[in-house]
């Protein structure tokens, strides 16, 4: 009888804060939370991956105010606990290395990732894989990176590509 290999793969979504404000113009950049259009898209594209059926098994995030905040509204709109939540504050300012590096540590018993943060290193990092080149990550857009490998250690820039790109002013026109 012959072996059935399953060939597992690892999908990460690479997924910007919501539009923050500036209102507060001495607030630390860190503290900076969601502003109007930040709390309206946050929740829209919760429920986009929702109606998609993703559902991750780990949520990683910045620990800024405005990519936290954004982790938690999605977290709920797919089902995920917020006490779940992995914060981190080297997703802050990270480089490419750094992300890699974050993505590669992840627990191998997770096969669905989200990673919130922040540009242009979220940019950077989704070119990566991308064989179009995406000149901006927008606010609260997604990124949807598949990696041919069984374990987060082994992916590479030759092993993963860009599924999907998502961003709400897809969906808002007039913005």
């Amino acid at each position: 009888m012959p072996v059935l290999l399953l060939s597992i793969m690892k999908t990460l979504y690479l997924i910007r804060h919501a539009k923050s404000s500036w209102k507060d113009l001495n607030a630390p950049d860190h503290k900076r939370k969601l502003n109007e259009r930040g709390k309206r898209d946050a929740p829209f594209m919760g429920e986009l991956l929702h109606k998609k059926g993703v559902q991750p098994d780990i949520i990683v995030s910045s620990y800024a105010v405005r990519a936290l905040t954004t982790a938690k509204i999605i977290a709920k709109a797919v089902g995920y606990a917020e006490s779940d939540i992995d914060v981190r504050q080297e997703v802050y300012l990270a480089s490419f290395q750094t992300l890699m590096n974050i993505v590669r540590h992840l627990n191998n018993k997770a096969n669905i990732a989200f990673l919130f943060g922040h540009n242009p290193d979220f940019t950077a990092f989704a070119n990566t894989f991308s064989d179009e080149y995406i000149p901006n990550v927008p606010t609260c857009g997604i990124v949807e990176i598949r990696f041919d490998v069984q374990q987060w250690s082994d992916i590479t820039s030759d092993n993963g590509q860009v599924i999907s790109f998502e961003f709400p002013k897809k969906y808002f026109s007039g913005e």
